[in-house]
């Protein structure tokens, strides 16, 4: 089941990009959002961090930050990263396989991938929406995450 709305995000510490520990308790403080995907090096998931990486300067408006999270490797990760030029954080929920995104309710138990559920999060870290897609084909609209952010 879903993280509802209005509940607090599910807490988290998984290692970046770059090997280093982000927790849930590191995006207090300011907008947030946690955008899971389902698989790095795949046409819809590298549109969808591209369009978020491309448009750093308008969450920075927005005072959001930016967490994305995959059930792939930290060495995946990092290599898609680096090659795609994103500046936030990439989290590999790795192992436990897709455990925090079991928590947050937005794993494919069939197919073992996080599933694109994007959770917009308050300074305090209250979930108060959920941008998603249920099509592995298609990605999210990035202006409901905006729109999402601009409610808060």
């Amino acid at each position: 089941m879903t993280v509802a709305v209005g509940s607090p995000a599910p807490q988290f510490e998984l290692r970046d990009q770059h090997g280093q520990k982000v927790s849930r308790d590191s995006l207090l403080g300011a907008k947030s959002l946690v955008v899971f995907i389902p698989y790095p090096f795949t046409r819809v998931c590298t549109s969808e961090l591209c369009e978020i990486r491309d448009n750093t300067a308008l969450l920075n408006d927005i005072d959001a930050k930016v967490v994305a999270i995959t059930v792939d490797t930290v060495g995946a990760i990092r290599r898609w990263a680096e090659e795609q030029r994103y500046e936030f954080p990439v989290l590999s929920d790795f192992w436990p396989h897709g455990g925090v995104a079991q928590a947050y309710g937005a794993f494919d138990d069939t197919y073992g991938y996080a599933k694109r559920y994007t959770f917009v999060l308050d300074e305090d870290g209250i979930v108060r929406d959920v941008v998603k897609s249920d099509e592995l084909s298609a990605g999210r609209e990035f202006q409901a995450v905006v729109e999402a952010l601009e409610a808060i």
